[in-house]
């Protein structure tokens, strides 16, 4: 553990110090469980978290489970290894966790897993990290590295399914002039319960693509932070997810502005349906005193499919600058479109194939940025096998 801490603090240690963040939206961190004291569902970044649905680990639950299987498809001269605890790539980006569950999950990790890629590579191929669950009788957790070197060019896809209760955390370096884009999946079966903590470090005129999808689990907390370690870094974070009757999907983001002439755009697009299905988008952009010249946009889009679901979002931007090129954000949740359906219904399509072209239409622009061809194809064949299981039957009633 000595080696990983001692990682943690050679990363934070920067030619020109980061002030504290006061932000209620953004904790100070710890790497030390005890830190944190028990939530109790009042704390402003608790609020909005089933946390009973949490099964104890944001409390005392062990997480010494091995439930989670990991499996990993490299890319061509990707390297791919299991790391201990210890092992200095942990902590390199700079992440401290900023809740108790993602403090636990740091300290209760035995093995984790570093994807590299190497300085200049471009592998043309899609690596793939396959995490697995196969039981709930123990909690677990689990780390992933992923670096990708000066000037790389690659795209990594981190896949979650089966049945698990897992606390994680993924740290992403994206050294400078890299160019990466982390795909996030939660496909998990309907009893799974999963908090990630996802933190990246974007170095001098590097570029981040950040895309999280979201689709299976009983509760998903997905909590993603971008933070610059020099000018001219770019992240793009998108987000898409899609909740049935009882699942709780919370998507929580931090994007912090801690070099100038950066820029940031999140865009987080979610659809709800059934009873008691709940979303809630979190966003929180902070330009700090040094990040003169930045831009930044961030937006989230929810649309209610039927009676009964909820979506939460709220968008936040603290600025401690004003000599900035632009900042801005929006938020918005609604129904079917009726224009849109009477204009469908108009030039001859039926109800049903209406609705569908809606939905289809509301995703259409945030899956053809996630820019890999294959996922694209197969998260729209999800969209679809979703708007089957009640778009149409409420047609049908």
């Amino acid at each position: 553990m000595t080696s990983s801490v001692e990682s943690v603090r050679s990363a934070l240690e920067m030619d020109h110090p980061l002030d504290k963040v006061e932000s209620h939206l953004h904790p100070e961190g710890s790497l030390d469980p005890d830190f944190f004291e028990i939530p109790s569902g009042r704390e402003e970044i608790w609020r909005f978290t089933p946390l009973k649905r949490l099964l104890g680990i944001h409390a005392d639950a062990p997480l010494d489970g091995d439930n989670c299987k990991v499996s990993v498809t490299a890319a061509e001269g990707v390297t791919v290894k299991q790391i201990s605890a210890d092992d200095s790539s942990r902590g390199s980006s700079g992440y401290v966790p900023r809740d108790r569950v993602s403090a636990r999950a740091w300290s209760a990790t035995k093995l984790g897993h570093l994807v590299e890629i190497p300085i200049e590579a471009e592998p043309t191929g899609v690596t793939l990290v396959g995490i697995h669950g196969e039981s709930l009788s123990t909690a677990s957790a689990g780390h992933l590295v992923i670096k990708a070197g000066r000037f790389s060019k690659a795209v990594v896809v981190v896949r979650f399914t089966g049945s698990a209760v897992l606390a994680d955390n993924v740290e992403i370096i994206v050294e400078d002039g890299a160019q990466l884009t982390v795909v996030s999946v939660q496909d998990w079966a309907d009893d799974a319960v999963h908090h990630s903590g996802q933190f990246a470090r974007v170095g001098r005129d590097a570029t981040l693509k950040h895309v999280a999808v979201s689709f299976g689990g009983d509760l998903i907390r997905h909590d993603f932070t971008a933070q610059y370690a020099g000018p001219g870094g770019s992240v793009e974070a998108l987000g898409l997810y899609f909740a049935d009757a009882g699942q709780h999907i919370e998507h929580r983001l931090f994007v912090d502005h801690a070099a100038p002439r950066t820029r940031s755009h999140v865009l987080y697009k979610g659809a709800l349906q059934g009873d008691r299905a709940h979303t809630v988008w979190i966003g929180n952009v902070l330009i700090r005193k040094i990040a003169e010249g930045i831009e930044t946009y961030e937006e989230n889009r929810n649309l209610v499919l039927t009676d009964g679901a909820q979506a939460d979002s709220v968008p936040n931007l603290e600025i401690e600058t004003g000599e900035i090129e632009g900042a801005g954000h929006a938020s918005a949740t609604g129904r079917f479109d009726d224009q849109q359906l009477f204009y469908l219904r108009s030039r001859g399509i039926d109800e049903q194939e209406a609705r569908r072209l809606v939905v289809h239409g509301f995703f259409h622009d945030l899956l053809r940025r996630i820019g890999v061809a294959d996922l694209e194809e197969e998260l729209a064949q999800i969209v679809e096998a979703e708007l089957a299981r009640t778009v149409t039957a409420e047609v049908n009633a």
